[in-house]
């Protein structure tokens, strides 16, 4: 079965909908994990950018930290439509797919968000050594809040693909 798939090009998902993908099982080991996602988004010359990232999963967001003058936080002022993807490396591959808006935010010193998701991939004491470096590197930081729109969770060794891949393999 595939689920988080829309008809519609634009549509997006009831809030039912959305937590029933965000909920699921392999949803949450994915948003979870120490993985790092892929952010795509609109530069400000119009093109599309995707740019690799660590995240946290707060239950309702998906946030990004980053450095105030990245490119990236420019580009989401002027148009916050975001698409981010949450993947393994497979096979068979995993994959969580989200699209959504953002919104930023310029926090004082390092976001406890910041902190977290570099945590997931390291020992307490190696987090405690990157808090050290990066407390002396940022003096605010840029907030992103990813509010998820649009949800689809795929497994490729369960069967559960894009439904444009479903439509070939059947019969």
């Amino acid at each position: 079965m595939v689920r988080g798939l829309v008809v519609g090009h634009d549509s997006f998902m009831d809030q039912h909908q959305l937590l029933e993908v965000l909920n699921e099982s392999l949803a949450q080991q994915l948003l979870a994990a120490p993985l790092l996602a892929r952010l795509a988004y609109v530069a400000t010359d119009g093109s599309p950018r995707v740019v690799p990232v660590a995240f946290l999963w707060t239950g309702r967001a998906i946030v990004v930290c980053t450095a105030t003058t990245a490119p990236k936080v420019q580009s989401i002022s002027t148009d916050p439509r975001v698409a981010i993807t949450v993947d393994t490396l497979g096979p068979p591959a995993q994959v969580l797919s989200v699209r959504g808006s953002a919104t930023i935010e310029t926090v004082a010193g390092v976001p406890a968000e910041y902190l977290a998701a570099a945590a997931k991939g390291m020992s307490a004491a190696e987090a405690a050594a990157f808090e050290s470096q990066v407390r002396v590197v940022y003096k605010e930081m840029a907030r992103i809040s990813i509010k998820p729109e649009w949800a689809a969770v795929y497994d490729f060794g369960a069967g559960r693909v894009p439904q444009f891949l479903q439509k070939l393999i059947e019969p």
